[in-house]
């Protein structure tokens, strides 16, 4: 009962709006890499155009989206109805990150909700939307978005949440830098974190 669509059609779009979470898949190029699969939620991805998805990215134990996205750009997001009627919408595509060091920063953050703890924002380009039964997801009803990771960034401050991503979101659990290389001579600063 898998089903392809030309793009994310407004129908789509509505769908994606009314789901309190989503999932992001990566992985690394080696077969001995590991896959990676990030619950997210928050309200956090916006629909950009039929074929254009975004995601602001907030500061978390772990950056292997961004390693992935560099070294090979797959990424494939996940929408699963808990609620009403079934239906799992999954969107194949590249991803990149920008960082507030890039030129896009500008223009995208605005689409966000203003929350403690931004890392960066990830925009794929969509080459495959695709729907599915979801007859085996089950029912369950939205009590509330969490507020923790929230308040542990308000709680780190501008200075911890840089020092923390210097030491836990620099590399994956692969060895693969989440960071894309500098030009020689260059320095890194901190709007590269």
């Amino acid at each position: 009962m898998a089903a392809l669509h030309p793009n994310i059609t407004p129908e789509l779009e509505a769908f994606i709006g009314n789901q309190p979470m989503f999932f992001v898949g990566t992985a690394p190029l080696s077969a001995s890499g590991y896959m990676n699969l990030s619950p997210k939620g928050l309200e956090t991805l916006r629909v950009l155009s039929p074929q254009r998805v975004a995601y602001l990215d907030l500061t978390g134990s772990g950056n292997e989206t961004a390693a992935h996205l560099l070294e090979n750009g797959r990424i494939t997001f996940m929408f699963c109805a808990f609620e009403g009627q079934p239906k799992i919408l999954r969107l194949y595509g590249t991803g990149r990150v920008i960082r507030p060091d890039d030129s896009q920063w500008a223009d995208l953050l605005p689409m966000f909700p203003n929350l403690p703890g931004v890392r960066q924002i990830i925009v794929a380009e969509i080459t495959r939307v695709q729907t599915s039964c979801g007859f085996g997801v089950p029912l369950m009803r939205m009590e509330n978005q969490r507020d923790m990771l929230l308040n542990w960034a308000e709680k780190k401050g501008p200075a911890g949440l840089a020092e923390y991503r210097r030491e836990k979101n620099a590399r994956s659990i692969d060895g693969l830098s989440t960071l894309p290389p500098l030009p020689s001579g260059e320095g890194r600063g901190e709007g590269r974190r």
